[in-house]
């Protein structure tokens, strides 16, 4: 993802009351990688997520 708002994103502290806001900490906890680049006019934002659970499997694939 990338944008033109030079801000980086910060995660929120835990909000109950907060309706919204919640993306960089989903992002997070589904994320094998995250990684922020300022960019000359903005940020860049790649997040690597695997298709499948591989991790841990003793399943063998034909």
């Amino acid at each position: 993802m990338w944008d033109s708002d030079s801000t980086l994103p910060a995660a929120r502290a835990a909000d109950p009351d907060r309706i919204g806001q919640h993306g960089l900490k989903i992002v997070k906890a589904v994320a094998e990688d995250l990684a922020v680049e300022r960019q000359r006019l903005g940020k860049r934002i790649t997040a690597r997520i695997a298709l499948a659970d591989t991790r841990g499997s003793n399943t063998r694939r034909p």
